[in-house]
């Protein structure tokens, strides 16, 4: 095989974005909603940090935001089943703009409120809650069966350009700005995101589908427990996200590196290596074990956090939180893969709604967690002890449910069973479309005779 064939194989799969029109448009709308949203997502807790210098207030966002995520996530995964996804998205997203505008209303005043920034923090959560469920609910309908680990690459790769650029930028706009522009930039980006989801199609709920109720959430929930596989994948990011999210205190790692200058490459040096994964993803998908990118991931996580805790040289702690990012992006490869590949069509909404949770509550707690150990132990070892804490929690997660580890595209029940539904439906959508045009046809002739 020639090295320009080698080359090209390792290359992002572009198939989704050739078969797919509102995938394309759900692309550029992530792409500048991730950019901007990375602005306030920075700025935010810059601004806690200048307001209080203290570690447990920026901790306390994560306290703040869980609540509504939870509540919110469930219920908005509810919703999806029930009403429009596009019109979900839509509403959801034009609310979130909404937040960003206060926030740059807060940093215009001669002297910025603390609490409209936790306010703000609860809201965003609660709105994101709601669109979460919409949002990856809908990619298992709008590409195909085959496409979803090259579709869920081509997202990852989206949201890591935004995260390495909405970081860095975000630094230098805030140090030579001021947080007003960062805020006013993520204005700008909600308001060209709204006009983009309004020219996604329709995506109207399923035949018969049921009002939203907190006994539709409980279906949706016990069949996650009925599947092992399902459990583990989220059980394994929970694990991951709690004992090694540390992103609220990089501000203090940075301080004590004597780093201030590395702090916006800190936020955004694991999207690099995100990227970098991503950019040569072209192999995962011939890839069937997607159960192993989960654990294997998540283990070179821990790890790689815990390397980022021990090293006081500035750049080794960049290369270590590179490779979290490598680590993070791989799990999240098979997480999504499996669950677009095996979660009945009625049922997406509701376990979307969970699968948030599952990669939302875990980065909140993290917050926490990183926060309250950064306060009683100091910053590196909320670090390597909590990377430490996360290797363990993988290795006894895939001990106790090994169906995870060996997961099967090509053998599992479920994903056999959603395979051929898809076809089946496929097939008729088709036929019903043949039909509509042979009975035009028809008409037309007869109009002419």
């Amino acid at each position: 095989m020639s090295t320009t064939r080698r080359l090209s194989g390792l290359l992002p799969d572009l198939s989704p974005w050739r078969s797919s029109r509102d995938f394309r448009t759900l692309f550029f709308q992530g792409a500048v909603t991730f950019f901007t949203s990375f602005m306030a997502m920075i700025a935010l807790p810059l601004q806690i940090k200048e307001l209080t210098d203290s570690p447990l207030a920026v901790g306390a966002m994560g306290a703040v935001e869980l609540v509504p995520l939870v509540v919110f996530g469930l219920y908005g995964g509810a919703l999806a089943d029930a009403l429009d996804r596009r019109r979900l998205i839509l509403l959801s997203e034009a609310g979130l703009g909404v937040l960003a505008l206060l926030l740059l209303v807060n940093a215009l005043l001669p002297e910025p409120l603390l609490w409209p920034l936790y306010v703000v923090a609860a809201g965003v959560s609660a709105l994101s809650g709601l669109q979460r469920p919409a949002l990856d609910s809908l990619m298992a309908r709008i590409v195909p069966h085959e496409q979803m680990t090259a579709a869920a690459a081509l997202n990852a790769l989206r949201y890591q350009i935004g995260a390495i650029a909405g970081p860095a930028l975000a630094g230098l706009v805030v140090a030579y700005a001021g947080y007003a522009a960062a805020y006013a930039a993520t204005v700008a980006g909600f308001a060209v995101s709204v006009a983009l989801c309004a020219r996604l199609s329709p995506a109207p709920p399923s035949p018969g589908a049921e009002r939203p109720s907190l006994r539709g959430i409980a279906e949706g929930a016990r069949y996650a427990w009925s599947r092992p596989v399902l459990l583990g994948t989220y059980a394994v990011d929970l694990a991951a996200m709690f004992f090694a999210f540390p992103n609220t205190i990089f501000p203090f790692l940075a301080d004590e590196l004597d780093a201030v200058w590395a702090l916006g490459l800190m936020y955004s040096a694991g999207a690099v290596g995100s990227l970098l994964l991503g950019v040569t993803s072209g192999w995962t998908s011939g890839v069937r074990r997607h159960g192993l990118f989960v654990v294997c991931g998540a283990a070179a996580w821990g790890l790689a956090i815990a390397g980022a805790g021990w090293f006081t040289n500035i750049w080794l702690v960049l290369v270590c939180l590179a490779a979290a990012g490598a680590g993070d992006m791989l799990s999240g490869l098979g997480r999504a893969t499996i669950w677009n590949q095996t979660i009945p069509e009625g049922l997406r909404g509701r376990l979307a709604g969970i699968e948030v949770l599952s990669y939302s509550v875990g980065p909140q707690l993290g917050q926490v967690r990183a926060g309250t150990m950064a306060g009683w132990t100091g910053t590196r070892p909320a670090f390597w002890g909590g990377g430490l804490m996360c290797l363990a929690a993988v290795a006894a997660l895939s001990a106790l449910l090994p169906s995870l580890v060996t997961y099967d595209a090509e053998t599992d029940r479920d994903a056999l069973l959603r395979r051929e539904a898809r076809e089946t439906r496929e097939a008729r959508e088709a036929c019903e479309a043949t039909g509509a045009q042979e009975t035009h046809e028809a008409r037309e002739a007869g109009t002419s005779a």
